[in-house]
């Protein structure tokens, strides 16, 4: 709060002093050089002597008194109120990633509901020990690790796994805290509580990520390392041999490195402007130097490189039915239930216009599937195992069944009147543009690319062919995507993390960037990385990578110049050419230079990107032809 009061008002000092000039004999813009200089200054002063360190502080502080030194109090202060807004929004960044992390403790359930003395009683969450029963309902999170002791149910584990489907749970299953039981209820036998749970872990993990995730080395940060004691050396070297104390101080007035101030931050914020424009939200200076440095960029799947959501891939069927009477039937029957499958059932039913009969005697049959009346028939709809209980052979369809779930794709079966008639395929599908900007980012020069997922190795594989990645890390539980991280890092690689879930959190704290989806991903996840894709167009990650890339360019290029008039200014002023006033003026001219070619990155992302574009993917629904049709007779034929 008092870094941008201070800001406000020296801003404020400046644009009296720009429109006015002094005031009373005295220049406003003493205001900035008070507010935003000393703390720089004070900041350099500590570093220097206590910490032994020459950082762009001690730069900065430099060109402040070089600048007030030849009366330039409007460049000073101009200079100190640039470098205290870069110091703010890195400030901003870690309060958004520390309140990350505590909106992330906030969703663990707070109360359990267990079982004492034959009675179901809710108690506060700290109160569970191990060996307690406890009931989860529909809708409500699991709050231990344990073993399903009765019952069964559909539970969402997308928040610590990133599995696109609800597993079903039933008796001797595991589940795990903070997962969510979407459809039946289930009594679990506690086995680890509080710190010990896998949620927990996560917590600490993303905490420790935090922790130590050190700031990134400002590009100017290393030239101030050299810059300073030239600058120095010089001017008291050219005293010396001169005994010119005017010469001596125009070296100072001319290595006051006012362009080199102005090279990272007027490039940065021309870089953050373009990319907010094109629904980008880079959070910080460091995030946009940091993505145009990664040559690693692992994804992970659901939601990311997939569309996250369940869509009907193909319906199978059987005895001379009709395609869509067997999918008219189950979205019939779907209809009355709330299941993730079934919404994406009865959505395809939507899509296609097909007009849905009447239901009677609907019931669900938890963990298994759904039966009714439609139309005087007996319908049923569920899993293999559903229809063996029921004593309906589902053999027809078994190789078709498996060869689909080894796609990472789900089956729902579909009879009438005791006889399997077809067979409902679903999965999640990969987004169009994924492999586009798969091949983009290899034509940036990222080497290397990875997926990360909860699911199966089949599933993985599908979809990392359809998505153009060769590298694949399947049943990765959140530690697991931390690690992985880890590992590119251990390699010497700078390393992307994107992702859009809970579980993803750890991976993108301690990345050296993290990218998270957040149109459809978790708040939690867009405050934990360090640049968010505000719309779900997956292709922004690699104009991301573009952008930082010019904006490390367009960076150098403002050092190199800048640091080549310099160089000749000096040479001129240690012949006693250039004077004071002169100095002055070619700082000016530098910085006008530096801040017009930084601009140049505010419309850059607009340009027309001449990249060759990758050939989207075709989308197989049954893994043994290449249909792009929303569905597929795959009981009937090969295609």
């Amino acid at each position: 709060m008092m870094q941008k009061a201070a800001m406000i008002v020296s801003g404020a000092g400046l644009l009296v002093s720009w429109l006015y000039g002094e005031i009373g004999g005295l220049d406003p813009s003493w205001i900035a050089v008070f507010f935003c200089g000393v703390p720089i200054a004070w900041t350099a002063l500590k570093e220097l002597f206590l910490e032994k360190t020459i950082n762009s502080d001690v730069l900065v502080t430099i060109a402040i008194v070089a600048a007030v030194s030849i009366g330039e109090i409007f460049a000073a202060g101009e200079v100190a109120l640039i470098m205290m807004l870069g110091m703010w929004l890195e400030n901003r960044t870690v309060a958004r990633a520390a309140s990350a992390l505590e909106e992330m403790v906030q969703m663990a359930p707070q109360t359990a509901r267990v079982k004492r003395q034959e009675e179901w009683v809710e108690v506060a969450l700290a109160e569970v020990v191990r060996g307690d029963l406890i009931l989860v309902k529909p809708g409500e999170k699991v709050p231990v690790d344990g073993k399903v002791e009765n019952g069964q149910a559909a539970v969402n584990q997308a928040a610590l796994t990133g599995e696109s489907l609800p597993v079903e749970k039933r008796a001797g299953d595991e589940v795990f805290m903070g997962t969510i039981n979407t459809n039946g209820s289930i009594e679990v036998v506690a086995q680890r509580v509080g710190e010990e749970t896998t949620f927990a872990k996560v917590t600490r993990l993303v905490a420790e990520a935090m922790e130590r995730k050190a700031p990134v080395q400002r590009l100017l940060d290393k030239w101030a390392a050299w810059i300073v004691p030239s600058s120095l050396t010089l001017a008291v070297l050219m005293y010396l041999f001169t005994g010119d104390l005017v010469r001596a101080v125009t070296i100072l007035i001319v290595f006051c490195p006012c362009a080199l101030v102005l090279a990272t931050p007027t490039a940065i914020m021309a870089g953050i402007g373009s990319a907010a424009k094109h629904g980008i939200l880079i959070k910080s200076g460091v995030a946009l130097e940091q993505i145009g440095l990664v040559n690693a960029l692992l994804f992970d799947k659901t939601g990311t490189l997939t569309e996250g959501k369940l869509q009907v891939t193909g319906v199978a069927r059987l005895h001379n039915q009709k395609q869509e009477d067997v999918l008219r039937l189950a979205a019939a029957l779907e209809r009355h239930s709330e299941h993730p499958l079934a919404q994406a059932i009865v959505a395809a039913g939507e899509q296609q216009r097909l007009e849905l009969p009447v239901v009677e005697s609907f019931l669900v049959h938890p963990g298994n599937g759904v039966s009714g009346r439609v139309e005087g028939r007996e319908v049923l709809v569920g899993n293999r195992r559903f229809f063996a209980d029921m004593g309906i052979s589902t053999d027809e369809l078994r190789p078709l069944q498996e060869e689909q779930e080894k796609a990472g794709q789900t089956a729902v079966f579909v009879a009438s009147e005791g006889r399997l008639i077809g067979m409902v395929s679903l999965a999640d599908r990969v987004r169009m543009e994924s492999r586009d900007t798969v091949g983009r980012l290899r034509l940036y020069g990222v080497g290397e690319i990875a997926m990360l997922t909860g699911d199966n190795k089949g599933a993985a594989g599908q979809i990392a062919r359809q998505a153009g990645v060769t590298t694949v890390f399947a049943e990765q539980f959140p530690e697991a995507k931390y690690q992985r991280v880890e590992e590119y890092r251990d390699r010497g690689l700078v390393v992307g993390m994107v992702g859009d879930g809970i579980n993803d959190a750890p991976a993108l704290t301690s990345a050296h960037v993290g990218i998270a989806m957040g149109a459809g991903g978790t708040q939690i996840a867009a405050e934990a990385a360090d640049i968010v894709i505000m719309t779900d167009d997956i292709s922004k990650v690699a104009d991301a990578v573009k952008l930082g890339r010019k904006a490390l360019h367009v960076i150098r290029q403002n050092l190199i110049v800048s640091s080549a008039i310099n160089a000749g200014a000096i040479i001129l002023a240690m012949a006693g050419i250039l004077g004071p006033v002169g100095g002055a003026f070619v700082h000016n001219a530098t910085s006008v230079l530096v801040v017009l070619n930084s601009a140049r990155l505010i419309h850059y992302l607009s340009r027309k990107d001449k990249t060759k574009r990758m050939t989207p993917p075709t989308i197989s629904s049954c893994g043994s032809c290449t249909c792009t049709k929303g569905f597929c007779d795959l009981g009937t034929s090969k295609g």
